[in-house]
């Protein structure tokens, strides 16, 4: 009986606390923001670029990493303008009211903002939408990021 008690709480605090979402998605170990890709090169070069752990700088509490120190100064300057929307969780499922992780290829730029998805088949359904999409996600995010 102990066991059974010890695992309905467990397991009730773990669907309770995947309810709100970090600040930043990142990873469990090290906590690197994108999975340690260089959020400024989506602006830049246009592409995912793996960032450079030498070249990184802590920001709401994730370690964002960049492929140049030029990148780095750019995103210490104004955060905001170069950090995935709805901190970096795929776009689609804040959408949907809720959280994902994401592939750092699957990307888009739209009105100069960064959304990620959780991967090329889900951005393909997103990007079908995406007006739509992000408005829902707008309106969502505010509950999922409390």
């Amino acid at each position: 009986m102990y066991r059974l008690k010890f695992w309905l709480i467990f397991i009730t605090f773990l669907f309770v606390g995947s309810l709100v979402a970090a600040p930043v998605n990142t990873t469990w170990i090290g906590t690197k923001a994108i999975k340690g890709y260089d959020t400024v090169a989506y602006f830049k070069v246009g592409k995912s670029v793996r960032g450079n752990k030498k070249i990184s700088y802590k920001w709401k509490g994730a370690n964002w990493y960049f492929s140049s120190k030029a990148n780095l100064e750019l995103f210490k300057k104004n955060p905001k303008k170069y950090a995935p929307q709805f901190g970096g969780y795929c776009a689609y499922a804040v959408s949907k009211g809720h959280t994902s992780d994401i592939s750092p290829d699957a990307w888009d730029i739209h009105n100069n903002k960064l959304y990620l998805n959780y991967d090329k088949d889900v951005q393909k359904t997103w990007r079908a939408k995406k007006k739509l999409y992000i408005k829902r996600a707008i309106k969502n995010w505010p509950k999922l990021s409390k």
